[in-house]
């Protein structure tokens, strides 16, 4: 997978009060991806733009979107990740 094609998936992070108590409590950060990507699809973008590898990944469709909650291996790679990436 390219830098294109992994930008098309991951459309922006999604900040929220509980999504930033995530990062610390579940190493987990959440996206908001295209609506029709799959979880392989979506764990693979994030290894491509952000060079850190996933663990986990859990989907929700919502109102806002597609919501991907990424899993990292601790909780300090998914700070580092999160302060490169502005939300903290």
């Amino acid at each position: 997978m390219n830098v294109d094609q992994a930008n098309k998936i991951i459309l922006k992070p999604y900040i929220t009060e509980k999504t930033f108590a995530m990062v610390e409590g579940e190493s987990k950060i959440c996206f908001i991806v295209e609506r029709s990507s799959s979880k392989p699809q979506i764990a693979e973008a994030v290894k491509t733009l952000y060079n850190e590898k996933v663990t986990n990944v859990n989907t929700a469709r919502t109102i806002y979107g597609k919501k991907a909650f990424v899993q990292f291996e601790n909780a300090e790679k998914a700070r580092d990740l999160a302060t490169k990436i502005g939300m903290l």
